[in-house]
């Protein structure tokens, strides 16, 4: 038999644990990798396991791409790759929607940067990014 709860978390406020952007920040021209979102977290809190991060995009392929590869990365896109949806293909003018998950386990608070980055294989225009979400747990 499982031990019982001996506390819960009725009347704890937890609200700073968590973090979300939901700011198109730029569309990828081309085949460049190009920042789609950004969240800076400035809050200075004790961590036991790290961030979950949650990122998802709604985008128009541009004109001749054939894939397309969603990345959250630390701070910029020459930073660590926390999570990738690989190489997945992809239709020129077509709406398509992405999202992939990770956890990191190196957040340094305050001031960590994530990112999230799309690049698009063969573009040879500006992929359009209508919607983008990054959401953080922070646990």
């Amino acid at each position: 038999m499982p031990p019982p709860f001996q506390l819960n978390s009725q009347g704890v406020d937890l609200s700073t644990r968590f973090k979300e952007t939901h700011a198109v920040v730029g569309s990828p021209a081309a085949a460049a990798e190009t920042t789609i979102a950004s969240l800076a977290i400035g809050d200075d809190m004790q961590m036991a396991n790290g961030a979950l991060l949650e990122a998802w995009c709604a985008f128009t392929v541009g004109t001749s791409g054939t894939a397309a590869t969603m990345k959250i990365h630390h701070t910029n896109a020459a930073g660590a790759t926390i999570a990738s949806t690989g190489a997945l293909t992809v239709v020129a003018a077509n709406l398509v929607t992405f999202s992939c998950q990770g956890i990191d386990q190196a957040v340094v608070l305050p001031g960590q940067i994530f990112i999230v980055t799309l690049q698009i294989t063969a573009g040879a225009a500006v992929s359009t990014v209508s919607a983008v979400s990054l959401f953080c747990t922070l646990v």
